[in-house]
């Protein structure tokens, strides 16, 4: 499979329920998130844009 599945496109290639990819993908999420490292900025930050698209930052 590849990144940025929707639960309904990532359900339909498993031949599950949404309900179910959904409960799934939301622990692969969390697993994700968790084990990434935090990064902690100090001092004064400045960036010009910042777009959040479906869980996925895209700096400009």
């Amino acid at each position: 499979m590849r990144l940025n599945l929707s639960n309904a496109q990532i359900s339909k290639e498993l031949g599950v329920s949404e309900n179910d990819t959904h409960v799934m993908t939301s622990l692969l999420r969390e697993g994700v998130y968790e084990k990434s490292p935090q990064e902690i900025v100090e001092g004064e930050v400045e960036f010009d844009e910042l777009y959040l698209i479906a869980g996925h930052f895209i700096y400009s």
